[in-house]
């Protein structure tokens, strides 16, 4: 088993229990030595996806931190990239559309330039990508989040209030079968949901490394969604509705 895959394993195993020891995951992990496996709980610590505890147990990590945009524009980005052009694929000229803040479905822009649609979106950072795009943008109101190149809080939950859309695209900074959808940001929690409420369809846009990832606060749950992603894991296949981006 290559280390990737025996760290999802551990990441899977941790969504269902509250601790794991490092013997429970000798049994586990059959084929992996005890310094194996504290190096890959040691490099799941320093993705912060897990706290390491004295005793030689991990549990998985809850965030409060949300990294800010010029840091995360640069992660994962062929990834991004991938997922962004595959949901663009899925917009038809004509239709009203949602593009949430965050850095993969600030990547849409690029494909959709030429399409004949109305964008509605709360991310600051698409004013700079508008050149010779031919679709209408309206940017919602609101307070700004420089950090995270968002618009939020009750001027923007106000005002999406009465806008519908045929389709939403949320970003999202983790999921696991418990927390749902999540974010480590408040203000970003009401406007997902009423967007998600006043769309047709809401997918939520999440590259691999989102995977088992738990943050403050439970956006919905991952069945109310259709997630796409890059790579196929066990949440997804016990819950989710996904499209794997091509």
């Amino acid at each position: 088993m290559i280390p990737y895959e025996r760290r999802k394993k551990i990441l899977s195993h941790l969504e269902k229990t509250e601790l794991l020891y490092i013997d429970q995951l000798k049994q586990i992990l059959k084929n992996a030595s005890e310094s194996t496996i504290r190096r890959d709980l040691k490099v799941l610590e320093e993705e912060g996806h897990v706290n390491l505890l004295t005793g030689g147990a991990a549990q998985l990590k809850t965030s409060s931190y949300e990294m800010p945009i010029d840091t995360k524009k640069h992660l994962h980005l062929e990834e991004k990239k991938r997922i962004a052009k595959h949901a663009a694929s899925l917009i038809n000229d004509g239709e009203v559309i949602y593009i949430d803040s965050g850095s993969t479905p600030l990547q849409m822009i690029e494909y959709i330039k030429n399409k004949k649609i109305e964008v509605f979106t709360s991310n600051t950072l698409i004013l700079n990508k508008l050149y010779k795009c031919q679709f209408n943008c309206v940017l919602i109101g609101g307070e700004v989040s420089a950090n995270i190149g968002s618009t939020g809080g009750p001027i923007a939950d106000n005002l999406l209030s009465d806008i519908f859309f045929d389709k939403a695209f949320l970003g999202a900074s983790g999921y696991t079968l418990k927390s749902g959808i999540n974010t480590p940001d408040i203000k970003e929690v009401n406007k997902k949901r009423i967007v998600k409420e006043n769309s047709t369809k809401t997918y939520v846009l999440l590259d691999s490394s989102k995977a088992y990832k738990k943050t403050c606060y439970k956006v919905f749950d991952i069945d109310e969604c259709i997630i796409i992603t890059d790579q196929i894991n066990e949440i997804l296949e016990e819950k989710g509705n996904y499209i794997l981006a091509k």
